[in-house]
């Protein structure tokens, strides 16, 4: 009986354990997807990325300008096409990659890169880039909270991203 009410105590104490979750992130987890609507089930591409907040701060105290950023928080932005697209040109093939930037003060360059399941950006390697493009940024007189990002359009498809006031636009084709 003493084994049996030891057993017991020792699965009461493990299960009671498993139920402790962890609090919320602070930069969540979300997903932009082309086509935008969620009722269409075969997507073009999605974006996979975290959520930082500004909390009092500044986008340029955040993203320091002419430096590689993860596009986002924690895990290293994760773009994943099924079917080929081109940006400015350069056929992007089905697969997954990562999604990288590097803000300035009037534009911005999109990084897609073939590195994947990558931590930020601590481990990026400029020779595994696939595309680099340069968009200009503009200065919007809305404040986004929390960092974004939103696919639009039909025919011309662009990819918007916004944090603070700054924002792009990435037009792109699907092939």
């Amino acid at each position: 009986m003493r084994t049996f009410t030891l057993t017991l105590l020792f699965f009461s104490l493990t299960f009671a354990q498993a139920q402790n979750f962890r609090g919320l992130d602070k930069s969540p987890m979300d997903k932009a997807s082309f086509p935008a609507s969620y009722r269409i089930s075969e997507k073009i591409a999605t974006i996979t990325y975290s959520r930082p907040q500004l909390k009092g701060r500044n986008f340029a105290d955040i993203v320091s300008f002419g430096k590689i950023w993860r596009t986002g928080a924690n895990e290293a932005t994760e773009l994943r096409v099924f079917k080929a697209i081109a940006i400015g040109g350069t056929e992007v093939p089905a697969g997954t990659y990562s999604l990288f930037t590097i803000f300035g003060a009037e534009k911005m360059t999109l990084i897609i890169n073939k590195a994947t399941n990558l931590w930020g950006s601590y481990s990026y390697n400029q020779d595994e880039d696939l595309l680099r493009f340069e968009v200009p940024t503009t200065n919007a007189e809305d404040t986004l909270e929390a960092f974004s990002m939103v696919f639009s359009g039909d025919d011309m498809p662009v990819l918007h991203l916004g944090w603070g006031n700054t924002r792009a636009a990435v037009p792109f084709n699907v092939l």
